[in-house]
């Protein structure tokens, strides 16, 4: 295939692996610099320039996207995933996973265990929030830091409102997250390829330093990880849209609690610990799919007039409860499963004799007015008692 890694930084450990690793296996490689593109959206359909000139065709590119250039470097790949030019991360996952607060919400919502964080603006709020997580010490997050910069570990309540008083007043903003003192300086970087981890490494922090990232001087060793916590990790770079991820999990009491999920995780401390090729590893990923480029099956699919993309949930109460898919009448309905979410596992293109269990959650592609009304009414929030009025227990 013909390969662009996109990296302002070909003399770094990561960029000359990856290129190494695709040269090897026989793969026309080149490493271009992100910022020397220009999106070209002047003619019939989308296309790039680089330095000035028309971008030659390339099969895949693997995005090395820098924290300081994400907004142009994501509008890159996007560019890139209109040419159907295939890619392992998406410009969404990148910049999903670029926002603390934005993936917080993201992985919160497929419940992945995470620590408990909460996020304010008013300074009011504050003291509840960090009430909230558990109480000091808590940890302070610039919502786009890297490397262990931006993260800080208040001692008390006291210290904690004064140093997001201080990064407010210069338009930071901050994450509030609970301190997890059982992981004692210390957490786990899986890499995630595809659907599999191909390595991990235990990292641990140095004196009194509580961030154990090695550009924080944290040491590194090689580790087998439970089933449990390669789980989480395949499923959390999954959720945020990611074929290749680091993903940083903290060791909890009951178990693994995601901390981040990085879209360009660097490879010099994990294949030093773990004496593993990531680098071949993605390469080879890469080579096997790259005659599928990312679709957004969404957009595609809700091109036709009436029809569109939804998600139904089957109510314990359901007459769907015990049925097989053949027998629910979906499909007379003109209604296609796309996919059954059952708990924390996914049944692809499910088959008809698939028996539907309470609180499935059925992906499915159809006519939008057959599927809105099997859709429930969303609760609402209980009405809370008013107080009574001043004048309520006047007399006539």
């Amino acid at each position: 295939m013909r390969l662009a890694i996109l990296s302002r930084a070909p003399r770094s450990y990561s960029t000359r692996r990856l290129r190494a690793a695709a040269a090897d296996r026989g793969h026309d490689v080149k490493v271009l610099n992100t910022l020397r593109f220009s999106i070209d959206l002047s003619g019939e359909s989308p296309d790039l320039q680089f330095r000035g000139l028309q971008l030659r065709d390339y099969d895949a590119i693997l995005p090395r996207i820098g924290n300081s250039i994400t907004y142009f470097g994501t509008a890159v790949v996007r560019q890139f995933e209109q040419m159907d030019v295939y890619t392992p991360n998406t410009a969404n996952g990148i910049t999903n996973s670029r926002d603390k607060l934005r993936a917080t919400q993201i992985l919160a919502r497929h419940d992945i265990g995470m620590p408990a964080t909460t996020f304010v603006r008013d300074r009011k709020d504050v003291i509840p929030a960090i009430e909230r997580v558990g109480g000091a010490p808590v940890v302070l997050k610039l919502l786009e830091g890297t490397q262990g910069i931006g993260v800080i570990l208040a001692p008390t309540i006291k210290v904690a409102e004064a140093i997001i008083e201080t990064l407010q007043s210069t338009r930071q903003q901050v994450l509030i997250q609970r301190f997890v003192t059982e992981s004692r300086g210390r957490d786990i970087r899986a890499l995630v390829v595809g659907d599999r981890v191909v390595a991990a490494m235990r990292r641990v922090a140095q004196g009194d330093e509580f961030r154990s990232n090695v550009h924080r001087g944290g040491s590194v060793e090689a580790v087998s990880l439970d089933p449990e916590y390669e789980r989480v990790a395949v499923r959390a770079a999954q959720i945020m849209g990611l074929k290749v991820a680091g993903v940083d999990m903290l060791e909890g009491n009951d178990g693994p609690l995601v901390m981040e999920v990085n879209s360009s995780p660097g490879l010099e401390g994990i294949e030093t610990a773990t004496n593993l090729d990531v680098a071949g590893a993605i390469i080879d990923y890469i080579g096997d799919q790259v005659a599928f480029p990312q679709i957004d099956v969404r957009e595609r699919l809700s091109i036709s007039t009436g029809y569109g993309v939804a998600e139904l949930v089957v109510h314990g109460d359901a007459e769907l409860v015990g049925s097989t898919l053949k027998e629910s009448g979906l499909w007379e309905r003109d209604i296609t499963v796309l996919t059954v979410h059952r708990g924390t596992s996914v049944i692809p293109n499910p088959k008809g004799r698939e028996v539907l269990e309470a609180e499935d959650r059925l992906l499915c592609f159809g006519r939008l007015e057959e599927m809105r009304s099997m859709i429930p009414a969303r609760p609402k929030r209980r009405k809370r008692v008013k107080a009574l009025p001043k004048d309520a227990m006047q007399e006539d």
